[in-house]
């Protein structure tokens, strides 16, 4: 059993306390060279952290002989499972400050093993966190607190397969634990594809998409993978659970809906019957350029509200868009994109940059079926959207403070929301530092009737105290959300650290009715315990 995992096909390792793979993280200079960015950072980074110095402690508990074989206590394993990738993960990582590391990391192949090492836990009051790619950035992943003997990962990943292809309905009967490059893999020598990227695209499982309500790369229509279940199989204490296969049903409240989203508090889910489509054959892109932010909101709630349906419609601000490469004049950048498997999508695109003209904003000659040179813009923000993670860790190595939120609120709200989270939060992580912070925004996904702004923050931390620097800055982006009437997550979930938000969120009959479904399908109360509900 691998102490960490490798990209199948591949000798590459991940990094068990940062993003994505060990080789790709900036080296020394980088990371000093990033830092001079940010005055008040760390004359030089923070070191590697090593597994052998972290507290790994001996296991509190210890499977039967028939369950031995899927479970392993070794010390680089249970550190690449103590934690997600948000900011506080990682710089608690570099402080030798991870919490509590799983006692065991179990690995089973089938759904008859995870109800037996579900069976087993509770019988002995050790905790579950079903664990996919480890990408969380709410820490959704980790255990925290003490009121179970020990705790238990519930690794998916050896359920990796593409189970069964209906090519009449297209669709496919896929386990939970497959990773997206190992899931597309599978789907396309039938010439399909799920055709769900998030940034974590790599890294991340579906069944951990499915737990989470994971966005994809889709900013319009298909936004989540809601929009591409056609029924779950969840094995929990009380049984396994599975969902009729349909196209659509109104027998009542769904099934599938309890599951989309419970984090692991109330199952774990093993397989799923999703929704495929052909690849796409005819692609067009292009950005255009806005000198006047609030005016291209405007351009793009008209994009949104159209028949249109752009693949991508991400606006980025000034700052962003200086960050990604796409603008260096002070202006905000809108990337399009259009997609399609039977029709070409050139007149889409022109529909959509006069849509954007109209609204002040300045094209740039669109790439078409790939006939065209790739626009610079959009060609930079791709570069950027994968890059950025790892930029982020090797500011934490500097001391930085540098994580990101998102939210989702209608229309009317959007430009008064933007404005009070650049204000508020740059004037909490001022507080907070004593140094000027950096409040970017993009809108990642857009809707009818309103939009998702995505937002990043960095600034010098205070040396050996980042963690309380960020909770005091996401308290305060929390608090601008809730009076805004502006969701706590649109889709990176809720975990623990947005549980206090939501909890705000949430009508007090439907936590009601959470935790009746927590009590009856988890009666020890053994899985995720503190993610969603108590």
């Amino acid at each position: 059993m691998p102490a960490l995992p490798s990209d199948p096909g591949t000798s590459r390792t991940r990094s068990w306390w940062g993003w994505g793979y060990a080789d790709a993280h900036p080296d020394d200079a980088e990371c000093t060279a990033m830092g001079a960015l940010l005055p008040g950072t760390l004359a030089r980074p923070l070191p590697i952290p090593r597994v052998t110095d972290l507290p790994v402690t001996r296991p509190g508990a210890t499977p039967p002989p028939a369950l031995a074989h899927l479970v392993t206590s070794d010390p680089e394993a249970r550190a690449a499972h103590a934690m997600g990738k948000a900011y506080r993960d990682v710089i608690r990582a570099l402080r030798g400050r991870p919490g509590r590391i799983p006692d065991l990391v179990a690995r089973p192949t089938d759904d008859q093993e995870v109800a037996d090492l579900l069976d087993w836990a509770g019988e002995h009051g050790v905790a579950v966190i079903p664990f996919g790619g480890g990408s969380s950035v709410v820490g959704g992943i980790e255990y925290r607190g003490d009121d179970h003997r020990a705790v238990l990962s519930l690794d998916l990943t050896s359920m990796d397969r593409v189970l069964e292809i209906d090519t009449t309905s297209r669709s496919a009967r896929i386990q939970a634990g497959a990773l997206g490059p190992v899931l597309e893999e599978q789907l396309r020598p039938h010439g399909l594809t799920l055709r769900h990227f998030p940034q974590s695209f790599e890294f991340s499982t579906l069944g951990g998409w499915l737990a989470t309500r994971a966005g994809g790369h889709y900013a319009t229509v298909r936004t989540h993978i809601d929009d591409f279940v056609q029924s779950l199989r969840v094995v929990t204490p009380a049984g396994p659970c599975t969902s009729w296969r349909l196209p659509a049903s109104g027998a009542g409240p769904s099934p599938d809906r309890l599951f989309l989203g419970s984090e692991g508090a109330l199952g774990v889910i093993t397989e799923a019957w999703m929704r495929l489509q052909e690849r796409p054959r005819h692609k067009a892109s292009a950005s255009v350029s806005f000198a006047d932010f609030h005016r291209a909101l405007d351009a793009v709630r008209a994009i949104a509200q159209s028949d249109l349906a752009p693949a991508n419609c991400r606006l980025l601000d000034s700052g962003e868009a200086l960050l990604a490469g796409a603008s260096h004049d002070g202006s905000a950048v809108l990337v399009l994109g259009f997609e399609s498997a039977t029709t070409r999508v050139d007149d889409r695109l022109t529909s959509a940059l006069d849509l954007a003209r109209a609204h002040g904003g300045r094209a740039r000659t669109p790439t078409a079926d790939h006939n065209a040179p790739a626009d610079s813009a959009v060609s930079a923000w791709r570069s950027a959207f994968l890059r950025m993670p790892y930029l982020r860790d090797g500011l934490a190595r500097m001391g930085a403070v540098v994580e990101t939120f998102e939210t989702a609120a209608t229309w009317d709200k959007i430009p008064a929301l933007i404005d009070a989270v650049r204000t508020e939060v740059g004037a909490a992580a001022l507080k907070a530092t004593g140094h000027p912070a950096t409040v970017n925004c993009r809108l990642t996904h857009v809707y009818p009737d309103g939009a998702a702004p995505y937002f990043t923050v960095a600034v010098a931390g205070r040396p050996g105290d980042e963690v309380s620097v960020w909770d005091d800055i996401k308290a305060a982006a929390s608090d601008v959300l809730h009076r805004h009437r502006a969701t706590i997550t649109h889709h990176h979930a809720v975990g623990r650290d947005h549980r206090p938000a939501y909890d705000l969120q949430r009508p007090e009959p439907f936590a009601l009715a959470l935790r009746a479904a927590k009590d009856a399908l988890d009666p020890h109360h053994i899985l995720n315990p503190g993610v969603l509900v108590d």
